[in-house]
């Protein structure tokens, strides 16, 4: 996943010992994995699209990120960057802003028409895709750059999935969701709109195709019994999130009331102050930090006026009024009912309770494993079923953007593996570039730069998107806080520092190499590497 490794000069031959037998340990130029790529559920090489960033060639770098990630315009939005949460400068000063960067190459590959190479040539095989959410769209993407003809097909009247229907445009704007999907289609393959498969088993024999990705979103909202009066206004939240999307939102009233703790509740009473809400509160059962949802996601909806309410639970609704019940949290930290109600005016409940995939597709395919609602893989993404994957959130895992696009990418890899015959195997992990490593004193404090907001006033009237991007000076900057965790940037400390002169230039990109002629173990290389990519190995006489 790093830059291509350093040659070493001089081991095995007859000279390595010329500097005498009191020499214990030498140096040698080691990769690690930078925390950053480690952390990544869609497996992008990170600080390997930062460091072409960083020096301004932004598509190179964009073509780097999409090797992995092929929505990186929708990534720099949606995603909840847990690369940032891993990133070692968070211990120096602050992160850095990768998921602003990411966010910057996406729009200017959109700004400028970069479109991705499909150089492979033909494989003569065929593979449907079922779903066209982000799992759907990254397994078509990399299936079709391996040369294979993919069918894709969506059963709503727009492509997206999830990304069109469940996430607000005030986080993701239709235009970019649009855009990135264009330019995947413009790769050939067959995109079938309004095209649902209720039986995968039947359309892959129907059709001939070699194997099968299904990725169908959790689009079926889960429902909880609450006792409620004829009048009651009672709907789900990704029925208001759907419905919004489809320019047809429904009637919500003045006094909006969701029930939930995730980031679709979050999204859904933020979307009813959007739709003239003047008070949207979210009931919750548990306390703040036993929330699922992200933190920025709470804090974004708490600085558009959305009240919380926690320990509560919903006990009847009726019309223009809603029975809370207090709660408490036991030792196990599981809300147990108190016995004390009180009332809350309410035109309409909104239900976010979590959501299921519709797996009715695999009625015809016994040995696909479901267990509580999802399918059962493995780490290739493979199902029971011959030639059949699955991914997304019809499988265990986090239900986010990112996760998909990951099970989309190893799913397209097993699968390419599947059709040619050979087995998948996975690439070699480095060990991971710890912050103990660097040494930090080369690098100066530099704050993350700030995306700015949209402001509060126009937040409440308008799905405008409320978060914008870096422009190219701080996207530049951004990308040069980067500390290349244990990998060398050719940074030229080792060649000054070095007493011996045994450091030797190999040319630009090919880093150095070390001349055991004339080194004499001192160690000061190691000591003066920012990144930690350098090791004292005990020397073998």
């Amino acid at each position: 996943m790093e830059r291509p490794f350093a040659i070493t000069l001089g081991v095995g031959s007859s000279l390595a010992n010329k500097t005498g037998s009191w020499r214990v340990e030498r140096p040698v130029y080691v990769d690690r994995l930078p925390p950053c790529n480690d952390a990544c559920p869609a497996g992008e090489n990170v600080q390997q699209w930062l460091y072409h960033a960083e020096a301004g060639d932004y598509e190179a770098a964009w073509r780097q990120l999409v090797a992995d990630n092929p929505l990186p315009a929708v990534m720099g939005r949606v995603c909840y960057h847990p690369c940032e949460t891993a990133c070692n400068r968070a211990q120096l000063d602050e992160a850095v802003g990768i998921n602003a960067v990411e966010r910057f190459l996406g729009d200017q590959a959109l700004a400028r028409g970069w479109s991705p190479a499909v150089e492979a040539p033909p494989t003569g095989r065929r593979v449907l895709v079922v779903g066209s959410g982000p799992s759907g769209l990254a397994a078509a993407f990399h299936l079709r750059r391996r040369g294979h003809a993919v069918t894709l097909d969506e059963a709503q009247a727009e492509p997206g999935g999830m990304m069109r229907y469940g996430i607000p445009a005030y986080r993701l704007p239709r235009a970019v969701l649009d855009a990135e999907i264009e330019r995947i289609e413009g790769m050939g393959l067959e995109l079938r709109l309004s095209h649902p498969v209720t039986d995968a088993a039947a359309a892959m024999t129907a059709e001939g195709f070699d194997a099968a990705f299904l990725a169908v979103g959790a689009q079926i909202g889960r429902n909880a019994y609450i006792p409620a009066g004829d009048s009651a206004r009672i709907l789900d939240a990704l029925s208001l999130l759907r419905g919004t999307a489809s320019a047809e939102p429904p009637q919500l009233g003045r006094r909006v009331v969701v029930v939930g703790g995730g980031n679709t509740a979050m999204d859904a009473a933020r979307t009813a102050r959007r739709l003239g809400a003047t008070d949207a509160v979210v009931v919750y059962r548990r306390t703040r930090d036993r929330m699922p949802a992200h933190d920025i996601e709470v804090e974004e909806a708490l600085a558009e006026g959305v009240r919380m309410r926690w320990l509560a639970t919903v006990a009847r609704a009726d019309a223009g009024r809603l029975v809370l019940e207090r709660m408490r949290l036991d030792d196990t930290g599981f809300p147990q009912p108190t016995g004390e109600f009180e009332e809350l005016a309410a035109d309409a409940l909104v239900l976010a309770l979590g959501q299921d995939a519709d797996l009715s597709c695999l009625q015809a395919m016994p040995e696909v494993t479901v267990t509580d609602g999802v399918v059962r893989v493995g780490g290739d993404m493979a199902t029971g079923h011959p030639g059949v994957f699955a991914g997304g959130d019809m499988v265990e895992g986090e239900r986010t953007v990112t996760v998909a696009i990951g099970h989309g990418k190893r799913a397209a890899r097993t699968i390419d593996a599947y059709l040619r015959g050979t087995p998948a195997a996975d690439a070699a992990r480095h060990p991971l570039a710890s912050y103990d490593r660097l040494n930090t004193w080369y690098y100066a404090d530099a704050p993350k730069s700030l995306q700015p907001e949209l402001d509060l006033a126009r937040r409440q009237s308008t799905f405008d998107e409320v978060v914008g991007g870096l422009d190219e000076s701080t996207a530049l900057f951004e990308a040069r806080r980067c500390l290349s965790c244990g990998n060398c940037f050719e940074c030229d400390n080792c060649y000054g520092v070095c007493p011996d002169n045994a450091v030797r230039k190999l040319g630009p990109g090919l880093r150095y190499a070390f001349d055991y002629d004339y080194c004499k173990g001192c160690g000061i290389c190691v000591t003066e590497c920012p990144c930690g990519a350098i090791d004292l190995v005990p020397e073998q006489i």
